[in-house]
């Protein structure tokens, strides 16, 4: 069990659902952050591959980890969380 200041004891259920909203929350703004990034990168040839690229793998990250949640068992669950980690990883090389 994990104290708080404010509710005192955390149960590992309650713990375990702030996490995961928390992380569903922060793959979303990740996501909307390099859409921004992408609508300040000059318009051209040269980049609009890594753009394009940039918007898919950000935004898989999210989907990923939505797909995750409803993994159908525990092996399912890491299996899909280490794609939403790949994505991330891509997303981060351009």
């Amino acid at each position: 069990m994990i104290t708080t200041r404010n509710s005192g004891i955390l149960t590992y259920k309650k713990l375990k659902i702030r996490i995961m909203q928390d992380l569903k929350s922060r793959t979303k703004k990740f996501t909307l952050d390099c859409l921004s990034l992408c609508t300040k990168i000059p318009k051209s040839r040269e980049f609009d591959s890594i753009v394009r690229q940039l918007i898919r793998s950000s935004s898989s990250v999210g989907a990923n980890y939505r797909a995750a949640k409803r993994a159908k068992s525990d092996r399912d669950f890491i299996n899909k969380l280490k794609i939403v980690e790949e994505e991330a990883d891509e997303s981060m090389f351009w």
